[in-house]
């Protein structure tokens, strides 16, 4: 069921039914608010409503994700799918324009909501500080009302130049009148603005398009109505014109409404193919980030990678999940870890196993590892809805910390080469005894060094392979 009209039911929330500023909104309500149990406000809807699919921004992590399933439960709601709100704005796009869309088109989902409106608001208590010479930062019956404001001067601004805010007894029986015009607006919030092109540049870098690829930007979102905004969308895609020809404020939850009605049957399938946002990976060893699911990667999704035991007669592996784009594993998600026992004893590297991970149409991420020769198995099942952030800014330090776990790689790598080497029957004794002793002693003094310098820089791995190197080398050299 699609729910239309219950607007502003969050101004219900924590109040009684005959609290003043409920019984004076009621009046200008489109539906009907009746007294419940110990006084609360309950909304009367057509039908009982027990089956729910709801959307969550794109940027919802796992455990934000799992507290709206939790949310819906209380409420006594039988959560049938959690998607994301660009998603849901998809499928009402699609249905909309199913003629246009035949032959396959390449649509770009704007999606911008009310975030702007909170600069508006800081700007207007500062006026009124500086008008009054008192602050209202301290009261919250204050600032809500002021936001109420700043959220019409946004709207009014979408279709006018110029808007006048008053609010009647604001602070200690003060009134507030004042004007903004809309080029102040636009100047106030330009970094904002601009910031929007970001993941909009981020989308087709994923999407291996170009702008001129684009054959439809879709408006969602009640902030993209903002002239200045579209402009700059208009600007970015080359003078493209926007797409409106769905309700802005109504796209999520209609295609919401949707997604119910096919997982109920009542309406055709409508093939949607959703995809996890960031890349979801494991740290075994070293913390870096082997990433197993790339991001954007359609669900449901299977996908196995290989790895072998990190030291010699290793016989537990520990597997750490995580999901995001960083080189080091600590600066992602962290959704996980568990124990892979039973391992056979056997030299570093020569043990094979497989980390395998399985995500249904649901989002829920199922992760198994696996040794090849016994067939131990050991799992972990954690939530993986889906939560976006940027990480493109991150690169220049994910780029050092990769310099550094190579240059560590590289001297552990050498320093175990060695020692086998001089531990090997079959050559060692081509190796002179004090000679053999010069590259043990040089070997455990490194592998000592390292296990106390795991964070180390790159230039003192290097140096210290390079020291080891300048010892090692001759000697192996007569061999």
């Amino acid at each position: 069921m699609l729910a239309t009209g219950k607007t502003n039911a969050k101004l219900l929330i924590g109040r009684r039914f005959t609290d003043a500023l409920v019984q004076s909104d009621m009046m200008l309500w489109p539906f009907k608010v009746i007294s419940g149990p110990a006084d609360k406000p309950l909304i009367v809807v057509d039908y009982k409503v027990k089956n729910a699919v709801i959307t969550v921004p794109a940027y919802f992590n796992d455990s934000q994700c799992q507290a709206t399933k939790d949310a819906g439960a209380i409420a006594g709601l039988n959560v049938m799918r959690i998607i994301n709100e660009p998603t849901a704005a998809e499928i009402a796009y699609g249905l909309n324009n199913r003629a246009a869309t035949v032959g396959g088109k390449n649509v770009l989902i704007f999606y911008l909501g009310g975030g702007t409106f909170d600069v508006s608001c800081s700007v207007l208590k500062r006026e009124f500080k500086r008008k009054h010479r008192k602050d209202i930062s301290g009261d919250p019956r204050a600032l809500r009302r002021l936001r109420t404001a700043s959220e019409r001067v946004k709207r009014t601004l979408s279709s006018s130049f110029q808007a006048n805010v008053g609010v009647d007894c604001l602070f200690e029986g003060i009134d507030f009148y004042t004007t903004i015009t809309r080029a102040r607006f636009d100047e106030l919030n330009i970094d904002l603005f601009m910031n929007c092109l970001e993941p909009v540049e981020s989308c087709l870098r994923d999407a291996k398009l170009d702008r001129s690829s684009v054959h439809d930007v879709v408006l969602v979102g009640g902030s993209t109505r903002i002239p200045k905004v579209q402009k700059i969308l208009r600007d970015f895609f080359h003078g493209k014109e926007l797409c409106k020809s769905i309700n802005q404020d109504e796209a999520v939850a209609y295609g919401a409404a949707v997604q119910a009605a096919i997982l109920d049957g009542k309406v055709y399938k409508v093939t949607l193919l959703d995809v996890t946002p960031l890349s979801l990976g494991v740290d075994v060893a070293d913390g870096e980030m082997s990433f197993v699911i790339p991001r954007n990667t359609p669900v449901p999704a299977k996908m196995k990678k290989g790895f072998t035991t990190r030291y010699d007669n290793q016989t537990v592996v520990r597997f750490a999940v995580y999901q995001g784009e960083r080189a080091r594993a600590q600066d992602n998600n962290f959704l996980g870890e568990f124990d892979l026992c039973g391992v056979p004893p056997a030299p570093r590297h020569v043990t094979k196993l497989s980390a395998c991970f399985d995500i249904d149409v649901n989002g829920i991420l199922n992760v198994y590892a696996e040794e090849s020769s016994t067939g131990e198995i050991n799992k972990m099942i954690e939530e993986a809805e889906k939560y976006k952030a940027e990480d493109e800014k991150y690169k220049a330090e994910d780029e050092k910390h990769k310099k550094r776990v190579d240059a560590k790689a590289a001297l552990e790598n050498y320093a175990y080469k060695i020692r086998n080497t001089v531990n090997d029957q079959k050559i060692n004794y081509l190796i002179p005894e004090a000679d053999k002793k010069v590259v043990q002693d040089a070997v455990v003094q490194v592998i000592y060094w390292l296990d106390r310098n795991q964070l180390a820089e790159v230039d003192e791995f290097n140096y210290k392979r390079k020291e080891l190197e300048s010892t090692c080398n001759p000697i192996i050299a007569k061999m």
